[in-house]
Formats: C-alpha cells, sequence, structure tokens
C-alpha cells in the first residue's frame, strides 16, 4: 500500500458511501474498502445485469446496501443522513455511450442532476472528502494524438460524453459556491480511461463481447477495431481514486479540483490489439469480425494525461496492460471453473497492492 502512496491505516474506521456500489467499478471499490478496514455503505439501483458481479461477490456482505434512485433527491438525502459518512465516492451513473443515445433524458437525468444531488446531500451531512467520478470522455475530443490534460476544454458529442462534462461543470460550481476555500471539506472529479476486469457483464462492453466470443469458439464482434483507448485494469483508477480522497482529508485545498487517471502511453492501443492480448492469454488465436450495421458515432481516438496525477499526488499506474489482460482472462476462466469470485478479487487486490510498478 505504501508503495502506492496510500496509507492503510488511514481507511480503518473510515465510514465511506459508495454510490453505484452494486455496478462493476462501485463493487470492485467496496471491496477493497472492507478489505482496508473501512466502515461501508453503498446507494445505487438493483444489479442491472444478469450474472451480475454484486451479486457474484455477495457485494452486499459486511456493508450498509440501500438499493434507491440518485435521481430522487429525497432517497439521497435520506441515505446521507443514515449513515453519516465522512468520505464519498460517486460513482453512481449511466455509463454507456450507445444507451445514451436511446435515453437521452434518463442519462442526463442521472449523470447530471444525480451528481446535484449527491453534491446537494454531501453540503449539509458533515462529510469531509468527495470524490465526483466522471469520465475521460467529459473532453471536448478533437482525437489529438497527445492525452488531454485537466485544463483541456470539455465538451462530448453525445448524451453520455456531454453529460459527463455536465456533471464536471456542476461539481466546480459547487465546489466554488459552497466549499470554495475550505480547510475543512475537500470535493474533487476523477477522470479516468476505459477500464477492464472481471465481472463486467454490461452490454456493449468489449469485455463482456470478448470472453462471450472466446467461450463459444465464435468470431469476436468488433464496432470499431482501429478506435484507441487508454485502457487500464479497474484496479488502477480505484487507486487513484482511493488516494485522492485521502489526500482531501489531509489538505482539502490543495487537492480540491480535476484529476486525470491514465495508463503509461504504452497501454494506450487499439480495440484490435487489446482484444488480441486478452486471447492470446485466453490460449488461442483471435478471429474477430467487424460488426454489421449501423453504429452511433464514438470517438476514434482518446487517451489522458495523467502528469498532475503523478507529480502532485504521487500517484502511478502499477499493471502495464499485458498483467491487466492476464487478470482479466485470471478472473473469467476461475468463473467458469466454478470458483467464488469475491476471494479471486480480494486475491487480485492484494497482488495489486503488492505489485512493484510493472515495466
Amino acid at each position: 500500500m505504501e508503495a502506492l502512496g496510500m496509507n492503510a491505516a488511514f481507511w480503518r474506521g473510515k465510514r465511506v458511501l459508495v454510490t453505484g456500489h452494486t455496478g462493476f467499478k462501485g463493487n470492485w471499490l467496496t471491496i477493497w474498502l472492507r478489505q482496508l478496514g473501512a466502515e461501508v455503505a453503498g446507494l445505487a439501483l438493483p444489479p442491472s445485469t444478469t450474472p451480475s458481479l454484486f451479486d457474484l461477490a455477495q457485494g452486499g456482505d459486511g456493508i450498509v446496501s440501500m438499493i434507491g434512485d440518485i435521481r430522487d433527491l429525497s432517497t439521497v438525502d435520506a441515505a446521507f443522513k443514515q449513515f453519516r459518512p465522512e468520505i464519498v465516492f460517486h460513482l453512481a451513473a449511466q455509463a454507456i455511450v450507445r444507451a445514451s443515445y436511446q435515453d437521452p433524458v434518463g442519462t442526463y437525468a442521472t449523470n447530471v442532476m444525480g451528481t446535484v444531488h449527491v453534491l446537494e446531500a454531501a453540503r449539509t451531512s458533515g462529510v469531509r472528502a468527495l470524490v465526483n467520478i466522471t469520465s475521460d470522455k467529459c473532453y471536448d475530443n478533437k482525437e489529438w494524438v497527445w492525452g488531454y490534460r485537466e485544463t483541456d476544454p470539455l465538451g462530448g458529442k453525445d448524451p453520455y460524453s456531454s453529460s459527463k462534462a455536465c456533471a464536471e461543470f456542476v461539481t466546480a460550481a459547487y465546489r466554488a459556491s459552497y466549499f470554495g476555500g475550505s480547510d475543512q471539506i475537500g470535493i474533487a472529479s476523477a477522470r479516468a480511461g476505459n477500464v477492464i476486469g472481471g465481472g463486467d457483464w454490461a452490454q456493449d462492453r468489449l469485455i463482456p463481447d470478448v470472453i462471450n466470443a472466446l467461450r463459444s469458439g465464435q468470431q469476436v464482434p468488433i464496432r470499431n477495431p482501429d478506435a484507441v483507448r487508454p485502457w487500464q485494469h479497474v484496479l488502477e483508477p480505484l487507486a487513484g481514486y482511493l488516494l485522492l480522497a485521502q489526500r482531501l482529508w489531509e489538505d482539502p485545498k490543495g487537492f480540491s479540483s480535476e484529476w486525470n487517471f491514465g495508463p503509461d502511453p504504452d497501454s494506450v492501443c487499439s480495440v484490435q490489439q487489446l482484444v488480441d492480448r486478452i486471447a492470446g492469454h485466453w490460449g488461442v488465436t483471435t478471429r474477430w469480425m467487424v460488426q454489421p450495421g449501423q453504429h452511433p458515432h464514438e470517438a476514434r481516438l482518446l487517451a489522458l494525461d495523467s502528469a498532475k496525477a503523478r507529480a502532485h499526488m504521487g500517484w502511478l499506474p502499477r499493471w502495464n496492460l499485458d498483467r491487466a489482460a492476464a487478470a482479466v482472462v485470471d478472473w473469467y476462466k476461475a468463473f467458469d471453473r466454478g470458483a467464488p469470485v469475491r476471494p479471486v478479487m480480494s486475491d487480485q487486490i492484494a497482488a495489486f497492492m503488492n505489485t512493484k510498478r510493472d515495466s
């Protein structure tokens, strides 16, 4: 843990609320927090996939699990009053680009007004640190070859991306209006790259499509094989979120701002290259096809510059893309063997915490 810049003892006994705890990233985060000794509560909708990581990993065990919709202010306010969190990680969101085209109203209601509700509840509840997790897609993507920095303009050409830019504006406005200059409350936003990891079954996500195809011996359907993304294992940004919350607690004024958590440049690659890596660890030769039909616009090139987090927070990515792909395959192969998935996750978290930085 110290190698990651985090103090494990810091989390013991901390009251931590995770919105979106039934989702992919939220479930990994709650399990990690429990391993660190935190008292954890979650607020989220029921799991949206079958199977679901939350159910398989018994994600509700050992935490206060509250099922509710962040689009309802009274629900969010009641959750804060019931649990009285000291630290909040806001992950609850509509997180799929293609789904945002189908339901833009629901996407904006969740990602924008849901964020307003969480910040409003935090404003009156005694929270010491809040990390709002948005997305690397919040930037006005010009498809540059270099990574976006926190000072670059925000935007978005689809409802999901623009909703995340709006959530950034909301966070900045609340910070300036209600928390600006505070030496007691830290409010920050975190922007991560495209995460991969075991237990992702979301529709229209690459890893579930790849794993399902590899299991059945089918060709892997790919919408945009040449699209380039900043791929990283799910534990990489989660380590950044944990470290950021710790820094906000220790120095609210110094760390209340926006932070990128992206991979090293050699982990920025095309969809096709990532599929090849995963198939290689699965032990087969890749066979993929371009998914037929018309597809909504998605950026072809996106990268993040995480120099700010590296310089000012001491955060560094730990696993290179090959290690990340191997961890993904190990998880799904364990699941296919019928192994309980929570111990697999705990072992991967422990291995990540004890890993020296991959070259």
